[in-house]
């Protein structure tokens, strides 16, 4: 699992963590059932403290993303089928926002958006075929 932390994200280590994680997961570059690093191996690679890796699996655990196992390990979660809760469109509605937002101040108009975000769905079902 390849995570790379940036100190100019200005997203918290744990937030970024949680992300690519995410990302990984939805492009396929991991598996349901795949076993992640412990905590303490994954905070001595990033050198970070386990506390955040702890904060970030127990988000991506919240989420739906990641299973513990006790005494097992941790895992990606086996796709599992699910409607789309209040939660989850609150917490997308936040990241249009943002997005639209930087969009206006770069003076991109909402159909260049609308086709980057076609191109980066597109480029997402290809790597999941990988």
């Amino acid at each position: 699992m390849e995570i790379r932390l940036s100190t100019s994200d200005g997203l918290p280590v744990y937030r970024q963590i949680v992300n690519q994680v995410k990302y990984l997961v939805a492009s396929g570059r991991l598996k349901p059932g795949q076993e992640l690093p412990t905590i303490r191996a994954l905070a001595e690679r990033l050198l970070i403290n386990p506390n955040t890796v702890i904060h970030a699996y127990a988000e991506l655990e919240k989420d739906g993303v990641i299973v513990r196992r006790h005494g097992s390990g941790t895992y990606v979660a086996e796709t599992v089928a699910r409607n789309t809760t209040e939660a989850d469109t609150k917490a997308l509605t936040g990241k249009v926002d943002s997005m639209l937002t930087d969009a206006a101040h770069l003076n991109v108009d909402l159909e260049e958006v609308m086709k980057l975000v076609r191109e980066r769905q597109a480029l997402l079902k290809r790597s999941t075929r990988s």
